[in-house]
């Protein structure tokens, strides 16, 4: 029996009783909840992004309760000394102050997965970028040693711009372009997503032209894909960069704190067939 076929017959037997308009709110009630316990035990993703391959099940990177599956590095205390809890979880989300540079890195590699995670700014941002464009980030196919920022591939998140490429410390990629951008060591260089208009770093800012994200304090979905040294970003999605030939092709997963309150949730990861 299909899902709807269920809904329907759980509709013919709860609601035999009281008025149409009581029914009528009772059954998008019934048929919500029951779309959302689908989803949650499918051991698939759901998505509404196209192109996304074959995946097994998930990896939960963060399960709603603790960060057992990180480690914790700040730029002035390393690696897991984090005193004033720039990262902590509250609620089932990940909250990520920004006070300081730093992220959380999962504890194994990986390679040749879908990514998914959801996102949302708050409200401060710090020094040293303090009234800037909020920012953070999702680093992937980390090599090396820990370091902000250790060599990697990185999905930029920040306002205006989420969804840029950024290499990192000799990672490099081919853009959609056919140019192969590679990053110096101890810095980075970007790839553009595509149509990007103008961009002002500024807190709250927005692409005049071509803006991905959602509103303010809205939940975001980011989501990547990892095949073979092919990767896909998306945003809400929507494609908003593509490269090839990635190096490295596997590592690590991290997630910032850059001088911007953050919060992250429902993070994980499903191997590709």
């Amino acid at each position: 029996m299909s899902s709807v076929q269920r809904i329907n017959s759980l509709t013919c037997i709860i609601f035999t009783k009281g008025n149409a308009l009581i029914r009528k709110k009772q059954n998008w009630r019934l048929e919500a909840a029951l779309a959302f316990a689908c989803a949650v035990c499918s051991p698939h993703a759901w998505s509404a992004t196209k192109d996304i391959p074959a995946h097994g099940a998930a990896v939960v990177l963060f399960d709603g309760h603790d960060l057992n599956g990180f480690d914790i590095f700040l730029k002035s205390k390393g690696l897991n000394n984090d005193p004033d809890h720039v990262f902590r979880v509250e609620h089932g989300v990940v909250h990520v102050s920004g006070t300081e540079m730093g992220y959380i890195i999962t504890k194994q590699d990986f390679q040749n997965y879908y990514l998914r995670a959801e996102f949302k700014w708050g409200e401060g941002t710090f020094a040293p970028r303090e009234g800037q464009a909020r920012d953070s980030g999702i680093l992937y196919n980390i090599q090396g040693d820990q370091k902000v920022w250790p060599r990697s591939v990185e999905f930029q998140i920040n306002e205006g711009c989420t969804g840029d490429f950024w290499m990192t410390d000799g990672a490099g990629l081919t853009g959609k372009d056919g140019q192969r951008v590679t990053g110096p060591a101890g810095s980075a260089v970007k790839i553009d997503r595509f149509n990007k208009g103008p961009w002002k770093n500024v807190v709250g800012y927005r692409d005049p032209v071509n803006e991905f994200e959602k509103p303010h304090g809205q939940w975001n979905v980011v989501e990547l894909v990892n095949q073979n040294g092919h990767v896909k970003q998306y945003v809400n999605g929507k494609l908003a960069n593509e490269g090839t030939d990635a190096f490295p092709s596997s590592g690590k997963i991290l997630f910032q704190s850059e001088g911007a309150e953050v919060f992250f949730r429902n993070m994980k990861l499903y191997p590709l067939k």
